[in-house]
C-alpha cells in the first residue's frame, strides 16, 4: 500500500513523541513495534556485533560519572537536591556538614561538590580553603540564601565553580553543574 505524505502526516500526529532522560527520541521503531537495529554508525541497518570475551558477549557500556556531593545543614534542601541529581541522572551522596562529608572515606570519589556557604560548624569557605591545601580538584558550587557579595567573591577567586543565590532554578543548577563537569 503506498501512503500519502497526507497519511503520513496523520500518523505522525496521532503518535505524540516523548523524550528520554538523555534527550533523545528513544529507540527507533521499525515495523510491528520491535526497536530497529542500529548500525556501528548509529543509522537503520545490520546491528552492531558487541565484543566477545570467552563465550560471553560484552555490551558497550557508558562511563561511570564520578558521584555529586551535596553538603548543607538543611534537610529540605539536601533532599530537594537529591531527588532533582538523581531525576537528572547523576549519583548523590548527600552530608549535613563539612565534617561529615571529610569523615566519610568518600571524598576521593567525589566528581562534583554543592556546598552551602552558612553552615554551623566547618563553613563552606573553609571546606574550600582545607581541600585546596590538601590539593584536591574537586570543582565546588556554592548556594547560599545569602546575598554576601564579599563571600561570592571570596569563592570564585578560591577557584569555584559557580555561586548560586537561593532560591535558584533546577536549570541553574543544572547548567552549573554541567559547566564543572
Amino acid at each position: 500500500m503506498i501512503e500519502t505524505e497526507r497519511t503520513v502526516r496523520r500518523r505522525q500526529r496521532r503518535r505524540p513523541r516523548s523524550l528520554c532522560a538523555d534527550g533523545t527520541d528513544g529507540p527507533r521503531h521499525g515495523r510491528r513495534g520491535r526497536p530497529e537495529r542500529q548500525s556501528e554508525a548509529g543509522r537503520p541497518g545490520p546491528a552492531a556485533t558487541p565484543s566477545v570475551v570467552g563465550d560471553e558477549a560484552q555490551a558497550p557500556r557508558a562511563p561511570r560519572r564520578r558521584p555529586i556531593s551535596v553538603v548543607d545543614d538543611d534537610e529540605s534542601i539536601r533532599e530537594a537536591l537529591e531527588s532533582l541529581l538523581r531525576s537528572a541522572g547523576f549519583e548523590v551522596d548527600v552530608f549535613s556538614s563539612a565534617e561529615q562529608l571529610l569523615n566519610s572515606g568518600r571524598l576521593s570519589e567525589v566528581g562534583c561538590l554543592i556546598v552551602d556557604v552558612r553552615m554551623p560548624g566547618m563553613t563552606g569557605l573553609e571546606l574550600q580553603r582545607r581541600l585546596a591545601s590538601s590539593g584536591s580538584r574537586i570543582p565546588i558550587i556554592f548556594i547560599t540564601a545569602h546575598g554576601d557579595e564579599a563571600a561570592r567573591e571570596q569563592a570564585l577567586r578560591a577557584g569555584a565553580a559557580a555561586f548560586l543565590r537561593k532560591p535558584f532554578s533546577d536549570q541553574a543548577l543544572l547548567n552549573a553543574l554541567e559547566a564543572a563537569l
